[in-house]
């Protein structure tokens, strides 16, 4: 079996994009850490430099040897803001120097010892030059260390969050368009398998009438050349309306054939084509039952159309009944609306394919076997033009149950 080259296609793409949002989530999560590096690295610098300014400072390194007072904290704090603003390092912090042998705190905004643990965001230095007994240490903190990193980040992570679904968003639209016109290719492929058979017959047909024709010629045979001369008008008839099928599907999807509205009663519709489907249906030794309840059967719609429509459903009817077909026709008011049902009892539609039945050009599926005529407009010409007339049609099948469609249509 040849492997479907879409399919294959979608799962090396998906592949690929997946492997790109790992590099992408990767990149991201890298450059957290070395904004986390340079983090660290301002702030323990900010801190040496604060140290070290302490050390040069004789005069609060002969205080700190009896303890330390609110002006040594003050100007501890200065030289925090000095360090910072140099640094380029504007983030909230908090400081305390200590002695850790003693628990004892001097801090200029918490006074609990608990920050003193080990904790992210906190860094620390000691004193051992000021005093080797005392051992000062000095510990700076900072509690929005990690909104700072964010917001650091958040170009840089709002930009690559948008990209990315940006690219996801494609690459489904892509995918879907793929899909998509895989199945349009597969529906046209078919339409156009049906559309051979449907025109064969009757070219066929015209063939051979012709060349009946030609050899009874000579013979003077009326009867005989009346005959085929019937048959060649019967089949051109059908290929013309075939053809005009396929012309009025395509002028309806461009919204080029413009609606008659005129006010129409349906159920004198209904019995105009009862009366023209008749035939077909004693052929086939059926019966179409009618009960037309509706007590307002009045609409706002196109006669011709809606009376293509109403044979359309017919002619569905009696050729998916695989014995003598059983149709009927019910009509019955419903919320200031006309309802008209249309119900066989023939081969039915399984639930699987009930979505797609109104697709342009799609049959259900009977592999190779084609005993039912047919192009697969039929029932998408129905949806638009019950759309058209701002009405709805639904379906509701069993397989080996029969079918009804129903169709909802607005009353004047």
């Amino acid at each position: 079996m040849k492997p479907d080259r879409n399919n294959s296609f979608i799962l090396l793409s998906s592949l690929a994009l997946l492997i790109v949002l790992l590099i992408q989530v990767n990149w991201i999560l890298d450059s957290a850490k070395d904004k986390e590096e340079l983090f660290n690295e301002k702030a323990n610098i900010v801190l040496a430099r604060t140290t070290e300014a302490l050390l040069a400072d004789q005069e609060i390194c002969r205080s700190m040897e009896s303890g330390i007072s609110r002006s040594d904290t003050t100007r501890i704090d200065s030289l925090f803001k000095h360090y910072m603003n140099f640094y380029d390092f504007h983030i909230a912090y908090t400081f305390k120097i200590f002695k850790p042998a003693f628990r004892t705190v001097v801090n200029d905004t918490i006074s609990s010892s608990e920050f003193y643990t080990s904790q992210p965001g906190c860094y620390s230095a000691s004193f051992d030059e000021i005093n080797k007994t005392n051992k000062w240490q000095l510990k700076l903190n900072f509690p929005d260390k990690k909104q700072f990193i964010m917001a650091e980040m958040g170009p840089l992570f709002v930009t690559s969050v948008i990209l990315t679904f940006l690219v996801l968003f494609m690459f489904w639209r892509t995918t879907k368009s793929l899909i998509a016109e895989k199945k349009l290719s597969e529906h046209t492929t078919d339409f156009l398998n049906n559309m051979t058979h449907e025109f064969k017959t009757p070219l066929t047909n015209i063939a051979l009438a012709g060349k009946m024709i030609t050899r009874d010629a000579n013979r003077n045979n009326e009867d005989k050349i009346k005959h085929y001369s019937g048959i060649i008008l019967a089949e051109n008839e059908k290929l013309k309306l075939q053809v005009e099928q396929v012309l009025s599907m395509t002028a309806l999807e461009r919204g080029e054939i413009p609606l008659q509205m005129t006010e129409l009663n349906i159920h004198e519709l209904i019995e105009n084509v009862a009366k023209s489907m008749s035939v077909q249906i004693e052929n086939r030794s059926g019966v179409l039952n009618q009960e037309l309840n509706a007590q307002n059967s009045i609409v706002t719609g196109d006669k011709m159309h809606l009376t293509n429509t109403l044979c359309n459903l017919l002619d569905n009817s009696i050729k998916y009944s695989t014995e003598k077909p059983e149709l009927l026709i019910r009509t019955y008011n419903h919320q200031n609306k006309l309802v008209l049902e249309i119900a066989d009892k023939g081969i039915g539609i399984e639930k699987e394919y009930h979505s797609k039945v109104f697709d342009m050009f799609f049959r259900i599926p009977t592999g190779d076997i084609h005993n039912v005529k047919g192009f697969g407009l039929g029932l998408s010409y129905i949806k638009k033009i019950i759309d058209l007339h701002k009405g709805s049609v639904e379906i509701d099948s069993e397989k080996d149950k029969g079918t009804k469609v129903i169709i909802t249509l607005p009353n004047d």
